[in-house]
């Protein structure tokens, strides 16, 4: 919870005089926010300009204290700077300024200085830090942070577009959207879906489908005309109030027919030429399921969209291609949800995976049984938990390990904040094995098999887990599920374990845990080794850019390397080390990428490669991988995977590579799906299925409970065979 220190001054740009936001940027005045308030001072001891300096004192070893200021982004440029003094005293975290700038998804960019490790203690040195201006952003945020126990100073900050001070920048007409000028439904959607019958919920899994429709075609709607959710708001109770199906059909092509008529195309919307997906809208030719009248209507809307490359609600992200959603409002001020929002909700994450998910293909359940069904959940529950999980389980139909109710899942089982601090992986033939204590467990051994929690067998949990958890495999769902299979409600936990064949309960006790978060199973403690001399090693989550070179200089001459990708990379260096282990320039992937003219449709775009840089490093390559391996870990994979000699040893990975896109939700609620399909460069697929080793390596039970790396022993023995 943010603590308001004082007072908030406006905002910046074109408002506030600038010797006024000089002085707060100095702290000479107030109009800071604070995570805690005990925790920040005004020094005027220890200052480095003007008469008194910001001074942050954390005793929380765990998280992170900072200062903030807010204001609306209303000026052009291309990068936005905030620079300042900072002295640290004892920090055993990282200090240092942070910047963020959001549009109607938080942080479309970030930075907080991480990377710079900030710690100890040093004496009032100038730093600074930047971010392009992203071209959807509204709000900028910034300030100062410790993390970790310890003391930070801050003072005279600057905050600069293009070099120059903010309230100097060219101030920007304000955008107006029909969020602005619609505001009729802001505080609630008036709709009650309770003790709904079967033709009112037919009637609204028609409209659920109708109304995406024309969001994404209808002209009114893809140009930002109407207000989409607020005119679902409106016709929502004329089909609730509709007596049968067919009044239901006819009183939606009446709806459509009033938004009146679609003009005709020049130039008309054609499939691209390199088709992964075509567009998928045959049901709208249905006369059964939506009557003659309103078929017709939609089809004519189909047929004269428009070659525009353009919608209001989904655009592309620049350099990458996959869907942004940053357009759909998110009613942040939401607490809680009315069934109206509810249903919006439900209606909008269908329609996203409907038309912009790039493996809707691989969804394996009927996904129109699935929207048929999360009606029904959305009708009858009573509170946000009971909604959280009917969307939890529609987010885990589609196989997605990218996708879930991300902030709210402490709605789906195990229900409660604590844990047993121990870390259960499930290994051969899917036993539930403890495989790290980062903390005291009671009796718990590392090697245990978990076979019961609380009396109930960890087979019936999986089974009953299984629908909550959004994975793209088994193997990744299995991941999770092992995560939380020790959580529940803080107190007593009886544990019953299989130790070397032996059965036991085990007491113990579910605590307020906060786990580290390092899930790694290359389990390094620096990024790069050398092995006996002649295996050189190195671990993607801790890799950097700046120590590429260097790795190579240490490795050079080693008989093999292992590149151990069993974690998620801490920089991207696919191009930077990809460019000096690669002999040749091949592709290694390729991508597929939505049209915003034929919604559902999705374009093959070229092949990815790597340029090699210079002579490439002559030893073998084990590329190590396994469950933990996802999204940039995969595609890192892909990239080394054409080095000379390569082969990536263990098991297959988590099946969700690719750039995600966030998906703002109403109230509370948000989401995200894999944005670009990504595939080997002959189009074979690499969602849901993973990247598969060359050798497999598996952990075992009997090698955890020796404390052994067996799949880093594979590599090894590869490495060094003749």
């Amino acid at each position: 919870m943010i603590t308001s220190l004082l007072f908030v001054l406006p905002a910046l740009a074109g408002i506030d005089p600038p010797e006024t936001q000089v002085l707060v940027l100095q702290f000479e005045e107030a109009g800071w926010d604070a995570s805690n308030a005990d925790a920040v001072h005004a020094d005027t001891e220890v200052f480095h300009g003007g008469e008194r300096a910001l001074r942050l004192e954390s005793d929380n070893a765990d998280g992170a204290t900072f200062v903030t200021r807010s204001f609306p982004i209303r000026f052009g440029g291309k990068k936005v700077e905030l620079r300042g003094f900072l002295k640290t005293e004892d920090v055993e975290g990282h200090a240092g300024l942070w910047l963020r700038e959001d549009g109607t998804e938080r942080g479309l960019e970030f930075d907080n200085m991480k990377k710079q490790r900030i710690d100890g203690t040093n004496e009032w040195t100038e730093y600074r830090v930047e971010l392009p201006l992203h071209p959807d952003a509204r709000d900028l945020y910034f300030g100062a942070l410790v993390t970790g126990k310890g003391k930070i100073w801050v003072d005279d900050l600057e905050l600069l577009v293009d070099g120059q001070p903010v309230w100097d920048a060219e101030t920007l007409p304000q955008l107006i959207t029909v969020f602005d000028t619609d505001t009729e439904f802001d505080d609630g959607s008036g709709i009650d879906l309770a003790d709904l019958t079967h033709v009112q919920h037919d009637n609204l899994v028609r409209l659920g489908k109708v109304w995406g429709f024309l969001k994404y075609h209808h002209p009114k709607a893809r140009e930002g005309t109407l207000h989409w959710d607020y005119e679902l708001f409106r016709v929502l109770p004329d089909v609730l109030g509709a007596e049968d199906t067919q009044a239901g059909r006819s009183l939606l092509a009446e709806w459509v027919a009033d938004l009146g008529e679609v003009p005709t195309c020049d130039p008309c919307a054609e499939p691209a030429d390199e088709v992964h997906l075509p567009v998928e809208v045959d049901w709208i030719s249905d006369s059964e399921l939506l009557g003659a009248d309103l078929s017709a209507s939609l089809m004519q809307i189909h047929e004269r969209r428009p070659k525009t490359g353009e919608q209001f609600y989904v655009g592309i992200q620049p350099g990458v291609g996959n869907p942004d959603f940053s357009m759909e409002p998110d009613y942040g001020h939401l607490e809680t949800l009315d069934p109206g929002y509810r249903l919006l909700t439900a209606f909008r994450f269908w329609n996203i995976i409907s038309y912009w998910f790039p493996y809707r293909d691989l969804i394996d359940s009927d996904w129109d049984r699935i929207l048929a069904r999360t009606v029904w959940e959305v009708a009858a529950a009573e509170d946000d938990a009971q909604f959280s999980v009917a969307m939890i389980r529609m987010i885990a139909e589609v196989k997605d390990t990218h996708t879930n109710l991300w902030g709210s899942l402490e709605h789906r089982l195990p229900i409660g904040k604590c844990k047993v601090p121990a870390r259960v992986r499930f290994v051969e033939d899917d036993r539930a094995i403890v495989w790290s204590l980062p903390d005291t467990a009671g009796d718990l051994k590392v090697g245990d098999i978990v076979t019961a929690v609380d009396g109930v067998t960890v087979d019936d949990l999986v089974v009953e887990w299984t629908p909550l958890y959004a994975a793209s495999n088994r193997p990744t769902r299995l991941r999770d599920i092992g995560r939380n299979l020790l959580g529940g409600e803080c107190g007593p936990a009886q544990i019953t374990v299989d130790r070397a064949g032996e059965t036991l309960d085990l007491e113990t006790e579910r605590v307020e845990y906060e786990d580290d978060g390092d899930w790694a199973h290359s389990q390094s403690e620096e990024a790069f080794h050398l092995i006996d001399d002649d295996i050189a090693y190195l671990s993607l989550d801790k890799v950097t850019n700046a120590d590429v070179k260097g790795y190579l200089k240490a490795a050079k001459g080693t008989k093999g390397w292992v590149i151990d990708i069993r974690n998620y990379p801490n920089e991207f260096v696919v191009f930077s080390l990809g460019s000096r282990i690669l002999a040749d320039k091949e592709p290694f992937a390729t991508f597929t990428m939505v049209d915003l003219d034929n919604p559902s449709g999705f374009k093959w775009q070229q092949p990815v490669t790597v340029t090699p840089k210079g002579k490439p490093y002559a030893g073998r390559i084990a590329i190590l991988v396994d469950e933990a391996t996802q999204s940039s870990a995969e595609y890192h994979t892909m990239a080394f995977r054409n080095a000379p000699g390569a082969v990536v040893i263990g098991s297959t990975t988590a099946a969700a590579d690719g750039n995600v896109s966030p998906i703002p939700l109403p109230g509370p609620f948000r989401s995200l799906i894999t944005g670009i399909g990504v595939f080997y460069p002959d189009k074979s697929a690499t969602q849901q299925i993973g990247i598969l080793p060359d050798i497999e390596a598996l952990p075992t039970v009997e090698g955890i409970r020796a404390g052994r790396d067996e799949v880093l022993e594979v590599a090894l023995g590869h490495l060094r065979s003749d």
